[in-house]
């Protein structure tokens, strides 16, 4: 393994195999004595992004824009406390001694998974308020998720945090700040590498996990996004997500230096191994069941309560007066199921009646004739 150059810009970040430096201040500007730092604006143009893609998707998956952004802004909300409340208890000792620092969250300290828990509790308690179906809104929710955290890691890149282990792979990247911080580690034995019983030294090029996870997420959300046009049940696209991401998250989580740590298991290895096995056997138990009864897996975009629900949200933003509503589509429904449908199954059962009377005719006539031969 290659030494690299040593580093004395914190803000210089490299990429030695590769050839490229970047210099780049994690502050991003400042109003007064506050300060914008990029990791917050690089969270905040994922969940932006990912809001303005899936609310023109939610009628894809049968769900009314109208009441489905509610619980968008409530997971929203949910996944900011959720990826806090994660960091900070996993964390504890960090923050007992000042609690104040729980809120700054300007520098870092969100956890991925604490924010999908948190979206995910927050998002379907609203989806239950509001009368919004919750496996089609987790398929659609699961694409913005994907958006978010590909775009949000880059976040841990600018702060050069979220790296690996040593490699002489060709995506090693070092960094001021990061051979700063693991020059100290290696001579703290009190430190959280050392405690933990982890090496990684500042002579020698990092894992980039932040990159890692960043393509995966992006590629995740290009191939899911594609299968979310031809998925086959509700649900479907968020048990892939889950065992597309945990895949992932289990073996670069293997590779960081800064795990958040339960004992001495990671804590999110251990769930992305659960959340991958869950999936796995749901699928697998929904692709028999679907074989067997595949008309008991409708897609709730094909029913008539998803298009009564779009239609009733289309005509109140016209203007239609609420009262007016309702009848104009009980009118609709009418239209559709007229009388003479009712009308044509009536003479089906009367040409049923005189077919049958047809057939006992000649039953009769030949008990009639067994009768006269005895």
């Amino acid at each position: 393994m290659k030494a690299v150059e040593k580093i004395t810009e914190l803000d210089k970040i490299s990429f030695p195999k590769l050839g490229w430096e970047f210099s780049i201040d994690p502050t991003a500007f400042k109003i007064g004595s506050l300060e914008i730092q990029w990791y917050g604006i690089l969270i905040t143009l994922g969940l932006v992004l990912a809001v303005i893609y899936c609310i023109p998707k939610m009628k894809r998956f049968g769900l009314d824009a109208d009441r489905a952004i509610d619980a968008v802004i409530g997971g929203v909300l949910g996944g900011i406390i959720g990826a806090r409340a994660y960091y900070v208890i996993l964390e504890w000792d960090e923050y007992k001694g000042n609690l104040k620092e729980i809120f700054n969250t300007r520098g870092g300290g969100l956890a991925i998974y604490g924010g999908i828990i948190g979206a995910l509790l927050v998002g379907l308690l609203i989806c239950k308020i509001r009368k919004v179906k919750a496996l089609p809104m987790l398929d659609v929710t699961v694409l913005g998720f994907l958006i978010g955290q590909g775009i949000g890691r880059w976040g841990n890149f600018i702060n050069q945090e979220a790296y690996g282990s040593n490699t002489d792979s060709l995506f090693g990247m070092t960094g001021g700040r990061i051979q700063a911080e693991l020059a100290k580690e290696t001579t703290d034995i009190s430190g959280n590498m050392a405690q933990e019983g982890i090496e990684v030294f500042a002579d020698y090029a990092v894992h980039p996990c932040f990159l890692y996870e960043s393509l995966w997420c992006l590629l995740g959300f290009v191939i899911l996004a594609f299968i979310s046009k031809r998925r086959k049940y509700d649900g479907q696209i968020f048990l892939m997500y889950l065992g597309w991401y945990g895949a992932e998250r289990f073996f670069v989580e293997g590779l960081r230096t800064d795990s958040l740590m339960i004992g001495n298991i990671r804590a999110s290895q251990l769930l992305s191994a659960v959340l991958f096995i869950v999936s796995v056997v749901l699928q697998t138990v929904i692709f028999f069941k679907r074989r067997r009864d595949p008309e008991a897996f409708v897609l709730y975009a094909n029913t008539e309560e998803s298009r009564q629900l779009i239609e009733e949200s289309r005509r109140k933003r016209m203007g239609v007066p609420a009262e007016d509503i309702h009848l104009n589509l009980d009118d609709d429904f009418d239209e559709e199921f007229s009388d003479d449908d009712f009308d044509d199954d009536d003479d089906d059962d009367t040409d049923g009646g005189e077919a049958e009377a047809a057939q006992e005719e000649p039953q009769k006539i030949n008990e009639e004739e067994n009768k006269e031969d005895k």
